[in-house]
């Protein structure tokens, strides 16, 4: 189904906040809903709403005390019902040091060799399908049904900022050092956090990105 025609639930959080749905799991139909919602809803502010925060199926209002639920959820449905495009996105080039303590291993096991992954995963621009988890840290998608395989079964100790990983179809690029149980398979220069500009990130959902083999 297109992310054009997908309808979204609309879930009260307390009585400040307000959900918009598009999936019970990650698919890129409900991905492009959530974000194409996000966009529109950053364009066009409606009232009440203090702060839209996309997710990866989802979009979370933020809700100024006293706002009308009804006549927010009304002005959302009516939103939601338009076949008008989000917002332009931007497109980005992040050269990549593939040089990952993962990367031998990943290759290995979609039956590639590491130059011929790190071909296959350039090959084509990645959607960004959210941010969050960390500060700036960005999930990238979706990569060719060929590039699928899950999550390590152990969570590894903290790598640092700038690390680059790979799985269930998906580039993410940590902003923050975090624990991880994601393949590292390299590392980037590219930042996406600084808390003192405004705003923090560089990379939104809905951006594109173009990833390439750094030295």
């Amino acid at each position: 189904m297109s992310h054009r025609h997908l309808k979204p639930t609309l879930l009260p959080l307390g009585d400040q906040a307000l959900l918009i749905r598009y999936g019970d799991s990650l698919s890129d139909s409900a991905n492009r809903a959530a974000v194409a919602m996000a966009r529109r809803l950053e364009a066009r502010p409606l009232a009440g709403v203090s702060e839209v925060a996309p997710g990866l199926v989802s979009v979370l209002l933020t809700l100024s005390p006293g706002t009308d639920f009804s006549r927010l959820r009304g002005e959302v449905m009516m939103m939601a019902d338009h076949d008008e495009e989000a917002p332009a996105s931007a497109e980005w080039l992040v050269p990549i040091v593939f040089d990952g303590e993962d990367l031998e291993g990943v290759a290995a096991q979609l039956h590639l060799s590491a130059q011929a992954f790190v071909a296959r995963h350039n090959a084509a621009p990645l959607r960004v399908l959210a941010t969050g988890f960390a500060p700036g840290f960005v999930y990238c998608g979706f990569h060719g049904d060929d590039l699928v395989m899950p999550r390590r079964d152990a969570v590894r100790p903290l790598v640092p900022a700038g690390t680059v990983l790979f799985a269930a179809g998906q580039t993410a690029i940590a902003a923050t050092p975090i624990r991880t149980g994601w393949h590292v398979i390299g590392r980037t220069a590219f930042h996406n956090f600084d808390p003192a500009a405004d705003p923090p990130t560089r990379l939104r959902a809905g951006d594109r990105v173009l990833f390439s083999a750094a030295s």
